[in-house]
């Protein structure tokens, strides 16, 4: 009886800390998803116009919240939407920007992705 009792419990002790790992996997990957920045920071190194500002910060706004729906959705269909918000972000940036802010706004992108672990 002993024995089954202490089964049980190291049992349910084994599922809680599963299911705690599992919760902390999930914050983590909604962090890394989470794709807001100091817009003052952006404008400065892209060296954004006033006219621009607003506009890459609306785009900005949309890319978020594409980044946070592609962390939500299960694993199978997360790269294809993350794929489609980042490609659509650049679409809009790339009109929005001249060559040289472009370049450096794609390098600051690429960087972001790698450090968190979204570009493999």
């Amino acid at each position: 009886m002993k024995r089954l009792i202490l089964t049980v419990v190291a049992a349910l002790t084994l599922t809680a800390t599963f299911a705690n790992d599992e919760k902390a996997n999930n914050v983590n990957n909604a962090n890394a998803y989470d794709m807001t920045v100091n817009m003052e920071k952006l404008s400065d190194a892209l060296k954004l116009t006033i006219d621009q500002r607003e506009s890459v910060a609306d785009v900005h706004r949309t890319f978020c919240g594409e980044m946070l729906v592609a962390s939500q959705a299960n694993e199978d269909d997360r790269k294809a939407l993350m794929d489609k918000a980042i490609n659509k972000d650049l679409k809009y940036m790339h009109y929005l920007l001249n060559d040289k802010q472009y370049r450096t706004y794609v390098m600051l992108l690429n960087t972001t992705l790698y450090n968190r672990g979204l570009n493999k």
